[in-house]
């Protein structure tokens, strides 16, 4: 079914991909952000996350011109997703980067849900898990790290995404909306598997602070439109991932090599991610469409057809 969506951060790394992806799929999409996503198909409106005034209005204002022919009023949103935020440490003061991500992210929330919108989707991050910008190395305390692993990030970005989940825990039951918080990965546009992925195999120790995860911006479209179609649900946090690790290695290889002395809960498939994203595929249906080996040569058969 097609939704009135308002996507915020949707000119961002991951956003000016999974938008496209909702608008093939038939929805609207109004893209509130600082600047505007160059694409003739989305409404532009620039506002500012942190003011609680400008999300009030935004969910309550007409996307663009032809919606004022039918003489009916405002059309409602049907959906929020909700991206805009700092997108990691070291570009704002840490206290900026906490302060416009939570903010933010409550303003947002409060906005879509007094106005009786029942379907929220949220960025949160893989950093919420506490290894990507730890202080020195850290560890996981299992694999594969799947939503139930412990979130105890010392960094203000990874701190600000705790909150946040918490925040919408909370608006979720206040409301009884579904709101879904997507942790998503290391994500990869298409034009990055040539230029970072030859690096990742002969360097796989650069991915041991993703927990060796990335997600295909384009699957990523896919995972916020099941979270959109998936009823029901309440409140649910989601890792969004694709289902291998981003190197070329074994399960068997990486966990000899770098996780030693960390627990394996379960069965874990050879090449399966470390990065759980049994989850999605479970509860949402995700089937990944954008696997790395699509776009570059695995030097594992390489390396076997030389042989």
């Amino acid at each position: 079914m097609a939704l009135r969506i308002l996507f915020t951060g949707g000119t961002g790394k991951a956003g000016r991909h999974v938008i496209p992806y909702l608008l093939d799929q038939g929805h609207q999409v109004v893209n509130l952000d600082l600047e505007p996503l160059d694409d003739p198909r989305v409404d532009n409106l620039t506002a500012d996350i942190t003011d609680s005034g400008q999300m009030f209005n935004a969910l309550s204002m007409y996307a663009n011109l032809g919606e004022l022919e039918p003489g009916t009023g405002v059309p409602a949103f049907d959906a929020v997703v909700h991206f805009a935020a700092i997108p990691r440490i070291l570009i704002r003061p840490d206290n900026e980067t906490f302060r416009i991500n939570t903010i933010g992210t409550y303003n947002v929330l409060e906005a879509a849900v007094k106005l009786g919108i029942r379907k929220i989707v949220f960025a949160s991050s893989e950093t919420t898990y506490g290894i990507c910008f730890a202080d020195g190395t850290e560890q996981p305390q299992w694999l594969p790290v799947d939503e139930d692993h412990p979130t105890e990030p010392m960094d203000s970005y990874g701190l600000s995404k705790v909150v946040n989940e918490r925040t919408a825990r909370g608006f979720q039951k206040r409301s009884g909306a579904d709101i879904y918080g997507l942790r998503i990965g290391n994500v990869i546009e298409p034009h990055e598997y040539e230029q970072l992925f030859p690096q990742f195999f002969e360097h796989p120790e650069m991915r041991l602070r993703n927990v060796f995860c990335y997600i295909d911006a384009r699957d990523l479209g896919q995972i916020v439109d099941r979270c959109l179609a998936t009823e029901g649900l309440g409140y649910q946090v989601f890792n969004a991932g694709n289902d291998h690790n981003s190197v070329h290695l074994s399960n068997e290889q990486i966990i000899e090599r770098f996780y030693p002395d960390v627990p394996v809960r379960g069965n874990l498939a050879p090449h399966e991610a470390l990065f759980s994203n049994r989850k999605i595929r479970d509860m949402l249906g995700f089937r990944e469409e954008h696997p790395w080996r699509r776009y570059v040569a695995d030097p594992a058969e390489q390396a076997g057809a030389g042989g």
